[in-house]
């Protein structure tokens, strides 16, 4: 496929987004010093928008394109003409459980199930999780991963204690208020972003309860917000920008090979748990 434009477009959901900021970083200096631009969109969650402006990419002729998934994706086909037209499509941190296209991802397992054992290791045996739409292979992994954490714990698995929102400020504060309504309050808080967290950590604190005395808190993404809440947020790094370089560089790789192709893989970064004050209690 020879260069037309030198424009690599890239889709993601909304550019407010501590992570999604990281990983656009981690493309532009990956594809700028290779000579490329970029032509960014967001589908603000929507599975229609995210169509709309595939096809919008595609009429802009980019040489390939990188996509964080919407939320409520479920159908891949919008994406087909890049196969049609063998134009490299690559999928950054979302991807849906058996397609046929290139991801890089971190192990969202492993980083649930890391997050989940640690509460447990604080003494926590009542563990909330708060997560995102599990369409998205992302949050339905983290799930399984806090699931497999509590069973290894023997910790009994609680339906009630899972709570799937938009992970919105909105969202959040409405599983907050079924929470503090329970009968018997849970001993610690997995979110599954940092943002939905600190919202949970200040509702919690101004309703009386300690952190992380009375509720342990665990987080998703070290963003910013995570370092400034008190007590600050214990939380999973996930390293957006290498991400977004790592995509990149696979993406430009198939752009200057002789004879580039849609061939498969997955490639996983490393993330890794932060403990801080926020989970961590009496020095265990």
């Amino acid at each position: 496929l020879s260069k037309r434009t030198n424009t690599i477009g890239v889709i993601v959901p909304r550019l407010n987004s501590y992570f999604i900021s990281a990983m656009l970083a981690g493309i532009e200096k990956e594809i700028n010093g290779a000579g490329y631009n970029m032509l960014i969109s967001q589908s603000l969650e929507s599975q229609e928008k995210e169509a709309e402006y595939a096809e919008t990419m595609m009429h802009n002729r980019v040489d390939g394109l990188i996509v964080t998934l919407a939320a409520n994706t479920t159908s891949l086909d919008h994406f087909q003409p890049f196969f049609k037209h063998n134009i490299p499509l690559l999928l950054a941190d979302r991807g849906v459980a058996g397609n046929e296209y290139t991801k890089v991802v971190i192990d969202n397992f492993k980083a649930g199930y890391e997050a989940t054992s640690h509460l447990a290791e604080q003494g926590c045996t009542r563990i909330v999780h708060i997560t995102g739409n599990t369409t998205r292979d992302v949050y339905a992994e983290r799930r399984d991963g806090y699931k497999q954490a509590l069973k290894d714990k023997s910790i009994s698995f609680d339906e009630s204690l899972v709570f799937e929102t938009d992970l919105t400020e909105i969202s959040t504060m409405k599983v907050m208020n079924r929470v503090l309504k329970m009968d018997v309050l849970p001993d610690g808080l997995f979110v599954s972003n940092d943002f939905c967290a600190a919202i949970c950590l200040k509702t919690l604190r101004q309703a009386g309860l300690k952190i992380p005395e009375d509720i342990a808190i665990v987080g998703f993404n070290n963003d910013a917000t995570s370092r400034i809440t008190e007590p600050a947020l214990s939380t999973v790094n996930y390293p957006g920008q290498e991400i977004g370089e790592a995509v990149a560089r696979s993406l430009i790789n198939r752009l200057n090979a002789v004879n580039p192709s849609q061939e498969t893989e997955t490639l996983v970064l490393k993330s890794e748990l932060i403990v801080r004050s926020s989970s961590r209690r009496r020095g265990v």
